[in-house]
């Protein structure tokens, strides 16, 4: 083996105690990436210490990934999630959990979020503690997130481009969809597991396993053996748990899949299938570009009216006009203003009618494209008992 002469005397000493243990060459390698700053390649990291390592957390005593948070990337990519997250925590997130826990009475154990991408955040924060979330859009899944190999160089780039990849989210509540495009394919860590994994990490969760999938035609889910197959969609199981002192925190489930949720997508997809063999859930939609408004995305639209029982949406969810009063018992939050004017069609008439009349709730965190507190809305549509699929008879 060459070693670099840059590292001098050092590595001489570690490679010379490796010969003198009888452990040789492999424990050279292992002291030479310890002065290094990388984590030898092929050494296995629980998903967990992965997860918290990019979220800016310190992992686990003992971890392989324990060398990367000595390093100043790593201490000043924490430094930046601790900001982020603190800001972030007082100006919406605590609000959105006081506000759900007042105002969604009843949960069910299955969350459908809609155009959701990699965004388990608002998910959790919205319906904390449901058995199963669902999340999907057009954003690739990626590989599981592997740090090791990567140098001090190397990792600082990589934990720049997840902070890049989160800052719209971070700042207004949503991803902008094509400089994700861009952000996901770029570097070593791709697609939105790193951002599926920040997002557990942050919010107090411990990831135990996770899984590639692939979804196929008739709605079953297995693990993923190979390149995806045409005609299936690729997605990701994570398994993980509230992260608690006491032992024993039940496991909880998240599903997201790389799918297109328009009606030809859906059409020659199992996404729907899948969907409705987990029963009647509570739905979340935000931001999701008024494709709801499109008459190309009626499938989807009819799915969240049929299969929600609390459907919480800003105006870019369902339409107004599409709830029907004896199905539906509505409750309008914050105001109402027009659209961005780069969604010249998305206004709704009756929305301003029914914001006019009154009367509405507060809305004290901004959410959404207008997502300043006092231009922000929220609908909570909850479906009257009589007319749920379990109701008694």
């Amino acid at each position: 083996m060459t070693l670099s002469a840059s590292f001098g005397r050092p590595v001489q000493f570690a490679c010379g105690v490796a010969r003198r243990i009888g452990q040789g060459m492999a424990a050279c390698i292992v002291g030479l990436a310890m002065l290094s700053g990388a984590v030898p390649a092929g050494t296995a990291a629980s998903h967990n210490d992965t997860a918290r390592v990019l979220a800016g957390l310190a992992p686990s005593a003992g971890s392989p990934l324990e060398s990367l948070s000595q390093q100043a990337a790593w201490q000043s990519h924490a430094k930046y999630f601790d900001r982020a997250w603190t800001d972030l925590e007082q100006r919406q997130l605590g609000k959105i959990r006081a506000w759900s826990m007042r105002y969604v009475e009843e949960r069910r154990p299955v969350v459908f979020y809609m155009f959701s991408g990699p965004d388990f955040l608002y998910a959790d924060t919205f319906f904390e503690g449901a058995d199963t979330y669902v999340l999907s859009g057009l954003e690739p899944v990626g590989p599981v997130p592997d740090l090791a190999g990567l140098t001090p160089r190397q990792l600082g780039q990589e934990l720049r481009g997840l902070q890049g990849s989160l800052n719209s989210v971070l700042s207004f509540s949503f991803f902008i969809t094509k400089k994700m495009k861009t952000q996901l394919s770029a570097g070593r860590l791709t697609g939105t597991l790193p951002l599926l994994y920040t997002f557990l990490a942050r919010s107090g969760k411990t990831v135990k396993n996770t899984t590639l999938v692939s979804l196929r035609p008739d709605g079953t889910v297995t693990a993923l053996q190979g390149p995806i197959e045409n005609g299936h969609s690729a997605g990701v199981r994570i398994t993980f748990s509230k992260t608690s002192a006491v032992a024993g925190a039940r496991d909880q489930t998240l599903y997201y899949f790389n799918t297109d949720l328009s009606n030809r997508g859906l059409k020659s997809s199992g996404f729907l299938t899948f969907c409705k063999g987990l029963g009647e859930g509570d739905g979340l939609v935000k931001s999701a570009s008024y494709l709801l408004h499109s008459d190309n995305f009626t499938d989807i639209r009819t799915f969240l009216l049929e299969h929600t029982t609390t459907l919480v949406q800003d105006d870019s969810g369902v339409p107004l006009r599409f709830f029907d009063a004896g199905t539906w018992r509505l409750k309008p939050f914050g105001r109402y203003l027009k659209p961005l004017g780069i969604f010249p069609r998305a206004y709704q008439r009756d929305m301003q009618d029914l914001y006019a009349k009154g009367p509405t709730e507060p809305l004290d965190f901004g959410i959404g494209y207008r997502w300043r507190p006092k231009e922000s809305n929220l609908m909570l549509a909850v479906r009257r008992p009589a007319l749920r699929a379990d109701a008694a008879p």
